[in-house]
């Protein structure tokens, strides 16, 4: 995580001024294209202790896509479902849930079943108005949304109550999901983002990281003018949001408890990272939690934010993040 953050702060400073002229110049061109064969289940194999390895053909992605499953407690009971989205990374490289939260153990006494999805770096998960050269075809919205919960839904024997929660950048795109189909989700919960994507700084941050896997961001929602950014701007959006039960968290960037060589394998060099440069993304999420925080209280929509004195942009906060709002999201479900 913390290499792509170096990567996102290079990109902030540096290609910025030219992914700013290029958004503001660049034509878009619409995509007419529809979907190919119909969205199905293709595999459901034994993972790892109780994990599934789950593959589903996406109709809008015109894909194959891979999911890790952790299936409910009791697997022929009903039970609802928790999706979790991964970083601008997209969990690859050793950067997902599945490789840094004992899911399988958290969850083992729960009656939910827990989904995270493959692939999506640089994506923002949101349908992308063209196909993009270098990140192909992105749909995460219609994948997210309509595509993949009905089949979770048959397999796994959902009752079609669904929670959301994402981490980093993710930690925006769970309430632009949320906005873009509202009631889909009864619980959201957003560790350590950016949720105001459509004002200049909320921009510059969207360009550097789509700029980090070399996709172009007027393939996502246009030049920086086009209507559709405030349109998938959840903190402009805010009132679609009400109903939800919203968990929103950040550090301050400043090192905390899971700051220490300790709990990280002894290597000196990764907590210099984590504290430097985990510490410089935590405190930016901070300011922008702060600013959601005061949307949402002038619109007097109900919301639990959790700001931690100290912590850095990093899994181990992000996992007590998902341990702290889980009995939030249990009564959302299943209510």
């Amino acid at each position: 995580m913390l290499d792509h953050g170096r990567a996102l702060l290079r990109s902030c400073c540096l290609a910025l001024p030219l992914l700013a002229a290029a958004a503001l110049a660049a034509p878009v061109q619409a995509d007419p294209s529809g979907t190919d064969a119909a969205t199905r289940l293709l595999s459901v194999t034994q993972g790892e202790g109780r994990a599934q390895r789950v593959t589903v053909h996406s109709g809008a992605m015109r894909a194959d896509m891979g999911l890790t499953v952790f299936p409910a407690r009791d697997p022929d009971a009903p039970a609802p479902v928790l999706y979790l989205l991964n970083g601008s990374a997209g969990g690859i490289d050793g950067s997902s849930w599945t490789d840094h939260a004992d899911l399988a153990g958290f969850f083992a006494g729960e009656q939910v079943t827990v989904v995270v999805p493959d692939g999506g770096e640089g994506s923002y998960f949101t349908d992308w108005r063209a196909d993009d050269p270098a990140l192909g075809r992105q749909r995460w919205t219609t994948f997210l949304t309509a595509e993949l919960p009905a089949l979770i839904d048959a397999e796994f024997d959902g009752t079609g109550a669904d929670a959301v929660a994402g981490i980093s950048m993710a930690a925006a795109s769970v309430f632009q999901l949320a906005v873009a189909a509202p009631g889909r989700y009864r619980a959201v919960g957003s560790y350590s983002g950016c949720v105001r994507t459509s004002d200049p700084v909320g921009q510059a941050m969207v360009a550097a990281v789509v700029a980090r896997w070399r996709g172009n961001p007027v393939n996502m929602w246009g030049p920086f003018t086009d209507p559709a950014w405030a349109a998938n701007d959840a903190y402009l959006q805010a009132e679609k949001l009400r109903g939800a039960t919203l968990y929103v968290s950040s550090g301050s960037g400043a090192p905390g408890r899971f700051d220490t060589v300790e709990e990280l394998d002894g290597n000196p060099g990764k907590l210099a990272d984590q504290i430097t440069l985990g510490g410089a993304l935590e405190a930016i999420t901070a300011r922008c939690t702060h600013q959601l925080r005061d949307r949402l209280r002038q619109l007097d929509i109900p919301a639990t934010f959790d700001f931690r004195p100290t912590g850095t942009h990093s899994w181990k906060y992000w996992e007590q993040d998902l341990h702290n709002s889980w009995p939030l999201f249990r009564a959302a479900l299943n209510r």
